[in-house]
């Protein structure tokens, strides 16, 4: 008799790569300036990424879906106006925007991510990636960093047409896995959270937030400080689970 399957669905931008290359673009292109109006590049690249993610949420929400890509570079000069810069467009030009999305193609795996896998997998495990991005533009980052993810094992927003956290953007891969052993992990408290929510057990990393903020949030089912540990904690319950029900 084979072994039921089982299943750990991946968000991607934020929890298997970094956001560094991009903080560090705009530290590089744009940070004496920055600094001398007393703004920390890092600080305007965080806000910049949650105001996209606002915007991509709520244009789904509304029901007119726009790549968060799309939504992200739309937002720079509205950015740095919130920032305190008073006349954004002299300030920063199209050719330091285009040189800060370019570095969208060069995010880093985060530390223990290739591990990770290796260990659900060893455990039965098969890994799935679910972005907001676009399939081509995610899978290069496990590409780019020697990470195997078969192009397969990809579902994006984008085919969609909705936009994570709503429960209708989880649910396809709920019914694909028909019953199975469901797990979703990611750096996002949100994203865990809303998975969860419609079914999936949650897995979560603070290697990004840092801050669960389990008040606002719950407690997902795992949550570990590094991918290695998640993922032992993952097989570890997995593996309780199936000995209750032995």
């Amino acid at each position: 008799m084979s072994a039921p399957k089982k299943h750990v669905v991946f968000d991607v931008v934020g929890t298997c790569v970094s956001y560094d290359a991009i903080f560090d673009a705009l530290d590089s292109r744009l940070g004496d300036r920055l600094r001398a109006e007393c703004i920390k590049p890092k600080l305007l690249g965080y806000t910049w990424f949650e105001a996209a993610e606002r915007e991509y949420t709520y244009l789904s929400i509304s029901g007119r879906y726009i790549r968060f890509y799309d939504v992200f570079r739309s937002l720079f000069y509205r950015m740095l106006w919130m920032a305190g810069i008073e006349e954004p467009r002299k300030f920063a030009t199209d050719d330091d925007l285009a040189y800060i999305l370019e570095q969208f193609m060069n995010l880093d795996a985060r530390p223990g991510v290739a591990e990770c896998f290796q260990i659900l997998r060893d455990a039965g495990f098969t890994c799935w990636a679910f972005t907001a991005g676009d399939t081509k533009r995610v899978r290069g980052y496990f590409t780019r960093n020697g990470i195997d993810m078969p192009i397969e094992n990809f579902m994006s927003c984008d085919s969609l047409g909705i936009g994570k956290p709503a429960p209708e953007s989880y649910r396809p891969l709920l019914t694909q896995f028909a019953g199975e052993e469901a797990w979703f992990a990611a750096a996002h408290m949100w994203d865990v959270s809303g998975a969860k929510s419609t079914g999936f057990k949650g897995a979560y990393c603070t290697v990004w937030e840092k801050e669960p903020c389990i008040d606002l949030f719950g407690t997902m089912d795992v949550m570990a400080d590094s991918f290695p540990e998640m993922a032992r904690k993952i097989v570890a319950a997995s593996q309780e689970t199936e000995s209750k029900s032995a």
